[in-house]
């Protein structure tokens, strides 16, 4: 178990009642809604399927589509309120069923008709307790067993309702939901924090490499104070004097990942090394984990080098143009690239890179990439910033980005930690003593108690 929590030895018994969840909660289909009213801005949003988090579960904002808005009418028990409980109906992707999603905002999101509302009935069953019981591997099986078996998958409400259930007492449901619920708490404020940090970086970034607004000499804005600007005939624009057009493989190495054979087992089985693919992208600026791992052997039988620390990645083929920094030594497939910057700053890097994507969108119009290759980054042409400006950048982002660092390693030992316990809680194995020390932005550590069942 994770370094937040202590474990203590119970030979106690919990009381745990058999249901059918249908007796617990009522389960209804959302609104179909027409695609002639699918709009790309409006005051309603339709929920989808990307609107479910399937690294860890929760709630996310869908940034996968443009139309998302609806203008047509709606009826009222179809417009969602905060708090209320979601879940798919359908599986588009292994893994989906039995995720469950809280609505952030009352008012706003629209349920259709790929999206579950879950209500618990009151005396029952508690809605915290509820949201971790749906998405636990109890249901997730049942739901996976019992869904239509095609190649997209179409759980329906009487299917998840006759999924069977044990659940404590009422009270105890409630412990363990709070228990839980703070957990999630607080990697939801690890990540707000992480946004935070991550516009700030961003913002500095543009303040002196876009707006070319750097400190100079006299610690004054470059170009605001009269700066000299030169114009630069590849970029077609004025740019700092001394500063160059050239591509970033001026500051970094391309370097390109592999696969190791599928069907030998001694590259696979137990193995330690995370393995990159870009389906590991959840939207972190670090990489801490990945789904997938490899073993020495694995890594000497395949093209990828073990990347260290402070690396960009960007992946390549699948979720195009996706960019995080190796924040733990790692591989990845053949599906991304690796850029090495030869200074050893990979802030800088990192939203040069950013520049790169747009820079590669711009000449596809704005078309969706089938895929990047090495020629297109090789042949892309960025504006590089002398090496004084640099260096002067990332000592001032540093902090920022290793305290982002140091928050999504902990997220990722906190996500460990709930899905290490939600089983044992969700069959009984264990119970709760809970406990949660107040906290100040991350500081004071969380404590949990809890007792296994034996």
């Amino acid at each position: 178990m994770s370094t937040f929590a202590s474990q203590n030895v119970s030979k106690r018994n919990m009381k745990m009642t058999k249901y059918k969840l249908g007796e617990l909660v009522e389960v209804t289909r959302g609104a179909s809604l027409s695609g002639q009213f699918y709009a790309e801005e409006g005051k309603l949003i339709r929920l989808t399927l990307g609107n479910f988090n399937m690294n860890g579960g929760g709630f996310k904002e869908n940034t996968s589509k443009t139309d998302l808005y609806y203008t047509g009418i709606v009826k009222d028990e179809f417009i969602l309120n905060e708090g209320d409980i979601i879940t798919p109906l359908t599986e588009q992707s292994l893994g989906l069923l039995g995720t469950t999603a809280r609505i952030p905002d009352s008012g706003k999101y629209i349920q259709s008709q790929d999206v579950a509302l879950v209500k618990c009935k009151e005396g029952l069953l508690d809605p915290n307790f509820c949201y971790y019981l749906i998405s636990s591997s109890i249901v997730r099986q049942q739901l996976s067993a019992g869904a239509q078996q095609t190649k997209i998958r179409h759980p329906s409400p009487d299917k998840t309702k006759d999924s069977t259930v044990w659940v404590p007492e009422l009270e105890v449901q409630k412990s363990i939901g709070r228990i839980l619920s703070d957990i999630d708490e607080k990697i939801a404020l690890n990540r707000q924090i992480n946004d935070n940090l991550e516009a700030m970086a961003k913002q500095l970034y543009d303040y002196w490499f876009v707006q070319f607004d750097f400190p100079n000499e006299e610690g004054k804005p470059y170009k605001s104070s009269g700066g000299a600007m030169v114009w630069n005939e590849k970029l077609k624009r004025e740019i700092p004097e001394g500063w160059y057009a050239e591509n970033i493989c001026k500051i970094a190495n391309i370097l390109s990942g592999g696969t190791p054979s599928k069907a030998v087992d001694e590259y696979w089985n137990n193995g330690t090394i995370p393995f990159f693919g870009p389906t590991d992208c959840n939207g972190s600026v670090f990489q801490i984990k990945t789904a997938d791992h490899i073993t020495q052997k694995g890594l000497e039988h395949s093209a990828s080098s073990l990347f260290e620390e402070g690396i960009v990645i960007i992946t390549a083929r699948g979720s195009i143009g996706k960019l995080v920094i190796v924040g733990t030594p790692m591989a990845m497939n053949q599906s991304c690239y690796a850029l090495q910057s030869k200074e050893g700053e990979y802030e800088y890097l990192y939203f040069l890179t950013t520049q790169l994507i747009d820079c590669l969108k711009a000449k596809g119009s704005g078309s969706v990439f089938k895929s990047i290759i090495a020629s297109d980054i090789e042949h892309s042409t960025l504006c590089i910033a002398t090496e004084n400006v640099v260096s002067d950048f990332c000592k001032k982002v540093k902090p920022l980005f290793e305290k982002l660092k140091a928050n999504t390693i902990e997220i990722a030992e906190l996500t460990k930690q709930r899905d290490e316990l939600l089983p044992l809680l969700m069959n009984g194995q264990a119970s709760v003593n809970y406990h949660l020390s107040a906290f100040i932005c991350s500081t004071i550590p969380l404590q949990i108690h809890f007792f296994i069942i034996i």
